[in-house]
């Protein structure tokens, strides 16, 4: 099982276009122009671990297009589940994504009150979907 925790960042600046010293605003506006960070899911699922349960993650700040680009994530990919989530909500609950089904998971007030985090819903989950893969893989 691979449990990819979300990326950081999608983008980045590589150290050979930081500037030597500090940028004075003296200068002006800035412009920033930024890298795309390489995805390695693609090869994960394709060439390093074809056989292995691979979960990722989508963040999204829309809700409204949150499970499309689950769908559109797991059927480029060729992995079998994406944690959806949106950001204002993303320590209280989630949507496991599936090929075939979507399951929500949140914690309730009280959970909430105790202390519990959402990964332990996810975990705890997600165990239970890698039993059920190995066991098709038999």
């Amino acid at each position: 099982m691979f449990y990819l925790a979300a990326a950081v960042s999608d983008f980045y600046i590589p150290v050979s276009d930081m500037p030597e010293h500090k940028i004075q605003s003296s200068e002006g506006p800035l412009q920033i122009t930024m890298k795309m960070v390489p995805k390695m899911l693609s090869p994960l699922v394709r060439d390093w671990a074809p056989e292995a349960f691979v979960i990722s993650f989508k963040l999204e700040t829309d809700a409204q297009i949150l499970l499309d680009k689950s769908r559109q994530a797991l059927e480029k990919y060729r992995h079998q589940v994406v944690v959806a989530n949106v950001l204002e909500s993303r320590r209280t609950a989630v949507i496991i994504v599936t090929r075939d089904s979507q399951t929500p998971l949140s914690l309730s007030d009280e959970e909430i009150a105790q202390g519990m985090e959402i990964e332990e819903k996810i975990v705890s989950y997600l165990q239970g979907q890698h039993t059920a893969f190995i066991e098709r893989k038999g």
